[in-house]
């Protein structure tokens, strides 16, 4: 059994692959995510998450407060395919936002990103843009689409994706590795 770390003055996420997470903190974290979006949160939403690295912030009790991922994708951009650090399943429980644990999450996310990825994205809940700007996340300038089973697709309507750590020429259209759901 992983110990969780309790939320102290000084408490850093603990990390973990989704294969490393016992299945009951898998399950607290999907709840989470209901309970943090209010019920506007899909399975396919949890399972853009699945597969990747978790950061997680625990009470004194071992409840579950935080929790964020990074997935890898690909993006194609100006002829290059470049690994992403895809950041998903942002969430805090509603009675301890504003307490910092999403920065604590999101300080976690980056230093899995700098270390094993191009770059980092991410699409903004508009609760939580405010966050990852305070972390230095850039709302993207340019055109964006998904390289999908259909080919290339541009996606005009679709709202920007943030970055983190990115020196790309938004000339370029960022096209997105295709999914199920949303592509961003």
């Amino acid at each position: 059994m992983i110990t969780p770390h309790a939320v102290g003055a000084d408490a850093v996420p603990r990390t973990a692959h989704t294969a490393d997470l016992p299945a009951a903190e898998l399950r607290a974290a999907r709840a989470l995510m209901d309970l943090a979006f209010d019920g506007d949160f899909s399975d396919e939403d949890w399972a853009h998450g699945l597969g990747g690295m978790h950061a997680v912030v625990h009470d004194e009790d071992g409840v579950l407060l935080a929790h964020g991922c990074v997935v890898q994708r690909r993006i194609l951009h100006n002829g290059r395919s470049l690994r992403v650090g895809y950041v998903e399943n942002v969430a805090v429980r509603p009675d301890r936002q504003r307490q910092g644990l999403g920065g604590r999450v999101m300080s976690a996310l980056e230093r899995i990103v700098d270390g094993g990825y191009d770059l980092g994205v991410l699409s903004p809940s508009d609760e939580g843009e405010q966050l990852y700007r305070a972390h230095g996340w850039v709302t993207w300038p340019g055109r964006v689409g998904t390289l999908g089973p259909q080919g290339p697709r541009s996606m005009p309507d679709e709202d920007p994706p943030m970055l983190w750590r990115a020196d790309l020429d938004p000339a370029h259209e960022l096209l997105i590795d295709w999914r199920d759901g949303d592509v961003f």
